[in-house]
């Protein structure tokens, strides 16, 4: 994906399209947090990354593992929310709280992928 106009609400349909498609079809409440998850390991990719980005979804039993690669060649580092500058800050935060884990790999070329894991069935 590009991270062009549209592009966010491309990547939350191909989530909802993924989730409705598997066996066990996860409740409301985990569905949003992974589109949350989602749109904010993306837009941090279109913010501070050149280039294109790549999302991919897998499942695996009862998780799912949400990766979005870019071109960026260092890791998302958190840094304090703004609420008065509207500057943000939450993004990383919230994929922290809302995945069971969040790794983040650095490629020897150039570029990362982090990937958040997320549970699927258990709330």
């Amino acid at each position: 994906m590009t991270g062009l106009q549209g592009t966010m609400g491309l990547a939350r349909e191909h989530a909802r399209g993924f989730l409705a498609a598997g066996a066990d079809r996860p409740a409301v409440p985990v569905v949003q947090k992974v589109l949350i998850v989602i749109a904010e390991l993306v837009s941090n990719a279109v913010r501070h990354a050149p280039g294109p980005y790549v999302l991919q979804l897998a499942q695996h039993g009862g998780r799912l593992l949400v990766s979005v690669s870019d071109g960026g060649a260092s890791s998302p580092v958190p840094r304090p929310p703004d609420l008065a500058a509207d500057g943000g800050g939450f993004g990383w935060h919230l994929v922290q709280r809302l995945s069971e884990r969040v790794e983040v790999q650095v490629h020897g070329t150039g570029g990362k992928t982090v990937t958040a894991t997320l549970l699927l069935l258990a709330e």
